[in-house]
């Protein structure tokens, strides 16, 4: 059974798709993750971390005084690098890894954004444990929405 980054390389391949990513929560880890795939150079645009405010709005185009814990974030951080980078598909992770919950929103709360050029949404999770295994889980989960994208299927299947 093949893995899902190997299954994103092949579906990007197959369909002539690029992928890019924009991450708060994560910091980098669901791009290398990403950059992993086979032959990355030739469908992996690239990402963005944007752990600030203000970066999320000035550069994605995050509207002001949003949640940065919630799904209109994780889905305006999508489209926005989606946007940015010119690519058919995109993910964004935004969230409180913890160990503490953060402005009302318990450690572990986890929104995982999505786009391309037809739709775009969010996914709502809760992870259990330390913030590396919170963190784990968010790329993992992240990488899945874009095989499922790449693959043509539905993000939420």
């Amino acid at each position: 059974m093949k893995s899902p980054i190997e299954r994103l390389s092949d579906a990007a391949h197959e369909r002539g798709l690029t992928v890019a990513v924009a991450e708060s929560l994560t910091s980098g880890l669901l791009a290398s993750e990403v950059g992993k795939g086979e032959a990355a150079g030739d469908w992996f645009s690239g990402g963005v971390v944007a752990y600030r405010m203000p970066v999320k709005t000035h550069v994605l185009g995050v509207p002001e005084g949003i949640d940065p814990a919630s799904p209109e974030c994780a889905t305006a951080l999508a489209t926005g690098v989606r946007a940015l980078l010119g690519a058919d598909i995109a993910v964004a992770t935004t969230g409180v890894g913890g160990p503490d919950p953060e402005d009302g929103h318990p450690a572990g709360t986890v929104f995982v954004g999505w786009a391309t050029a037809e739709r775009s949404g969010s996914e709502h999770f809760v992870f259990d444990g330390e913030p590396e295994r919170v963190l784990a889980a968010t790329v993992d989960h992240a990488v899945r929405v874009l095989v499922r994208l790449a693959e043509g299927d539905s993000p939420t299947d």
